[in-house]
């Protein structure tokens, strides 16, 4: 009896420090963008547009904190109840090859900027919040970027981005909305692949002509 108290007790300890371990949204976000600007800050590869090694530090830094699978959800929007399983995988797989593409762009012309994480205070027992940031650059006006995280498995996940007031979830449902009604689901998840493999191949290209 005793020792099967010592096991509950062990697991209790386990199960608290897993919870407190759990990182605020906020920190989440602030922790990753320094970690990502001090990156692009001390390598002159990732400057001059290194693909590699930009892809590589949006992998490391940049991914792990997504929710790919309801990003897609919400983009696909009613659609996404009537999709295959295999459909599902492929629509996820796609959608994040895009983002990994965006940020990739978004990295290769950084320059000088610094982001400015807001006031956050998050209301008790709270599981969906929404994290207010701004890209500043000198000599321009500062562009709002708002983070909409979530609890899931533990850990504050990205599930939407609003960028100067425009939700990135909400823009692509437009289009694949579209997309799906023209040429169902399989014609989107094509299409999101051309675009993805063309856009892959013009960025070798060009670090092969470096």
């Amino acid at each position: 009896m005793k020792n099967l108290l010592k096991v509950v007790v062990c697991l209790l300890c386990v199960v608290s420090a897993a919870h407190a371990e759990v990182v605020a949204p906020d920190t989440l976000i602030r922790t990753t963008v320094d970690d990502v600007l001090a990156a692009v800050k001390q390598d002159k590869d990732i400057q001059s547009g290194n693909q590699k090694k930009i892809l590589d530090l949006v992998e490391a830094k940049v991914l792990p904190h997504f929710n790919f699978t309801r990003m897609t959800q919400l983009s696909v929007g009613k659609s996404w109840r009537i999709a295959t399983p295999e459909q599902k995988q492929a629509l996820v797989t796609e959608y994040r090859n895009m983002l990994v593409r965006t940020y990739t762009k978004a990295f290769s012309v950084y320059r000088d900027q610094t982001v400015e994480i807001k006031p956050f205070k998050m209301p008790a027992a709270a599981t969906e919040v929404t994290v207010k940031t701004s890209i500043n650059k000198p000599g321009a006006q500062p562009i709002p970027i708002n983070y909409e995280l979530e609890m899931s498995a533990g850990s504050w996940k990205v599930f939407d981005l609003t960028i100067e007031g425009v939700s990135l979830v909400t823009s692509y449902r437009g289009t694949f909305n579209s997309e799906i009604q023209e040429k169902g689901i399989d014609g989107l998840i094509k299409t999101l692949s051309d675009k993805n493999t063309k856009a892959a191949n013009v960025a070798l290209h060009k670090a092969d002509t470096k």
